[in-house]
């Protein structure tokens, strides 16, 4: 089939490679001329995994293309993914302004029949304004489809590739005949294709978002709770997931969500309600949590010291939202860096993919290593707030030559209690009982 992907961010570029790899025609349209003629010469904008094989040999076998002009890029195309950004605007509402607009010019361009599909999330109605949008100018049949993504960064290619589920909504029978072939591929396994009205299916991907962040911040909840009545929120945590009711997955205590969704999902969700006078008031909870936990080993340290971190030199392991992303946006790290400079104290950081991204928010307010032990020497104390695998299981004895004080602050709860303790530690972490040096 001949695609069109319209946006080249993280869903759009992936889309479009993975689609190219099942055999399809897909041509990626941008307004970035920039960023196109670094797609074209083979120069990929983001970090994903194994997104880079798919991405070269496809380019190289010409069945992914990239262009600015919108009218070239749609013309053989009979589906069309707008994958497009749709920000939080000041009011915690989705921005809808570059899909409309993006409806608006293709029901100025398309003479054939097109199924235009909203790949983006996007708030309940938002197939009905599209669809209106094109409308306006558009003398030929077309289909306007909700066809919400599932991918997690750092698993994008192969959420992709191998989709728990693919959510389609549509009421038209035409569109729902060529969007089955054209998912046949990745659903080989079996796994299902669910159809559905459009609005089911806008609302799908912001409930599935939503309720991963809730039990996130609830288990951080309990989290807080085991600090003070000195449980361990591991043990919790295996009792609870042990049931399948709950499952193990999303029940692991931290330093709050981040990223460029589950954020901006939950609170455009909450918008959504009070848009139809419902008061979500588990979102607003969820919310108000997280927020607190992003800083909350910020406190720790805080009070650690007594109050006072100014002239604190702090090592950071960790500056993208989660592992294997170079991704910075909304990452708790970034908010717990921000509090340290405000406080007074200086930080060097390391990152294995997410340093140039956070120097486009940081600047030179910090100092970044070359590796994750660099950044060690001198330091006051160690914080970790992403869970990479390369800091799982690190060389002690270098952190300990190099740290002044063997202090460490993980926000991921990477090390056993035990472990920390044999090594002379203090080693605060979440939700679990502190650890205290041992000065023999």
């Amino acid at each position: 089939m001949n695609i069109t992907v319209i946006g080249t961010g993280y869903v759009g570029l992936v889309t479009g490679t993975c689609f190219a790899e099942t055999g399809n025609q897909v041509t990626c349209v941008d307004i970035d001329s920039e960023k196109v003629k670094r797609l074209q010469n083979g120069q990929i904008p983001i970090y994903e995994p194994h997104l880079d094989v798919l991405f070269e040999r496809n380019l190289k076998q010409g069945s992914l293309k990239f262009t600015t002009d919108l009218s070239e890029g749609v013309k053989n195309a009979s589906i069309i993914f707008l994958a497009l950004p749709t920000p939080p605007g000041e009011n915690g509402a989705a921005d809808l302004r570059h899909v409309l607009d993006v409806a608006g010019k293709l029901g100025r361009i398309i003479t054939d029949y097109k199924i235009i599909i909203n790949k983006s999330t996007v708030p309940v109605g938002t197939a009905e304004k599209v669809r209106y949008e094109i409308s306006k100018n558009c003398k030929t049949e077309f289909d306007v489809v909700s066809n919400p993504e599932f991918l997690r960064e750092g698993f994008a290619v192969d959420d992709f590739m191998k989709p728990d589920r693919v959510v389609i909504g549509t009421k038209s029978e035409k569109a729902r005949s060529v969007l089955s072939e054209l998912y046949a591929p990745f659903v080989r396994q079996g796994n299902p294709i669910y159809f559905m009205d459009e609005r089911s299916a806008e609302l799908t991907k912001y409930a599935a978002n939503a309720f991963l962040a809730t039990k996130i911040s609830f288990m951080n909840e309990i989290a807080n709770l085991c600090e003070k009545t000195g449980a361990n929120v591991d043990a919790v945590r295996i009792g609870i997931g042990s049931d399948d009711r709950i499952g193990k997955r999303f029940l692991f205590a931290g330093i709050g969500y981040g990223g460029s969704c589950f954020p901006k999902d939950v609170q455009a969700l909450e918008n959504t309600s009070s848009e139809f006078n419902y008061d979500f008031h588990i979102l607003k909870s969820v919310m108000k949590v997280n927020e607190s936990q992003k800083i909350s080993m910020f406190n720790k340290i805080l009070d650690h010291f007594g109050g006072d971190i100014s002239g604190k030199k702090i090592a950071v392991w960790g500056l993208s939202f989660k592992p294997d992303t170079d991704d910075v946006r909304e990452s708790p790290s970034i908010h717990n860096i921000m509090e340290f400079l405000k406080a007074g104290a200086t930080v060097s950081a390391y990152d294995p993919e997410g340093m140039s991204n956070t120097k486009k928010i940081l600047g030179d307010a910090i100092q970044y290593g070359e590796n994750a032990y660099d950044i060690l020497n001198g330091a006051d104390l160690l914080f970790i707030a992403t869970e990479w695998s390369a800091f799982r299981t690190p060389d002690f004895g270098k952190i300990d030559s190099s740290l002044k004080n063997k202090l460490i602050f993980d926000g991921r709860n990477l090390y056993d209690l035990q472990q920390m303790e044999s090594k002379g530690y203090t080693y605060y972490s979440v939700g679990r009982p502190l650890v205290k040096q041992n000065k023999k």
